[in-house]
Order: C-alpha cells, then structure tokens, then sequence
C-alpha cells in the first residue's frame, strides 16, 4: 500500500500541473481537498498575514492576464457559464498565446504588486 499524499507534495501537484485533468481525477482531488481542508484553511490564514513573494505576484499578473484574454475571446461570458468542452478548448487556445499572455502580465505586474501592498497596508493612505 503506498503513504499518503503530504499536503505539501499535494499542493506541488496541484500547483503545476502537466496537462488537464480527467473527471477521475477531478474527483479524487475534490475528495482530497475536502478531508484536508482544516489544513487547507488554516496555511491559508498564515499566509494572509504575509506579503506575497515576486512569484506569487507574477503568478497573479499571469492568471489576471489568461483571465483578461479569456474576457475577450468569451465575449464577457464567465468562465464558469461555459460547458466543458467549450472551455477546454478556450484552454488549449490560450496555451498557444503564452508570449502574449506574458507579455500582458508583465505589464499588469506594477498594478498587482501595488494592489497586493495597498491590501497588506489596509487601505489607501492619504498624501498630506
């Protein structure tokens, strides 16, 4: 019988993942989560109170980039309106414009990294 997934082996695997996943895997990992969750949650309260890293930052300028394309490629439509097949192939269609989206995200950096410090300060704060 092989050990059971660590939490932090699980969320290297959640985090890069090689291809999409199978509606078996999908499951699995929907169970996975639910009984990890207590853990889950509570990694994340810590990591509220931090700052967040240059990576994570350009991972949030990339994401909001895919999201921003993926706006205008849906025609404002919510990603999650969309059936299955209609969005894994909206994902392999962004798979092809990665020079683009990173060329977007490196743009959007600036205001990702002020939002993540203006979050972190509490609002804004004023001039005077």
């Amino acid at each position: 019988m092989s050990r059971p997934m660590g939490l932090k082996e699980f969320i290297k695997v959640v985090e890069s993942p090689d291809e999409a996943l199978n509606m078996q895997q999908r499951l699995k990992m929907a169970r996975t989560f639910k009984k990890n969750k207590a853990k889950i949650a509570l990694g994340r309260k810590r990591a509220e109170r931090r700052v967040a890293s240059p990576e994570k930052l350009k991972k949030r300028a990339m994401k909001q980039a895919r999201m921003t394309i993926l706006k205008k490629i849906t025609k404002g439509i919510d990603k999650g309106e969309l059936s299955m097949s209609r969005r894994q192939s909206i994902e392999k269609r962004l798979d092809k414009m990665k020079p683009k989206i990173q060329k977007l995200a490196k743009k959007l950096l600036p205001k990702v990294r002020k939002a993540e410090l203006t979050k972190k300060r509490g609002g804004t704060k004023s001039d005077d």
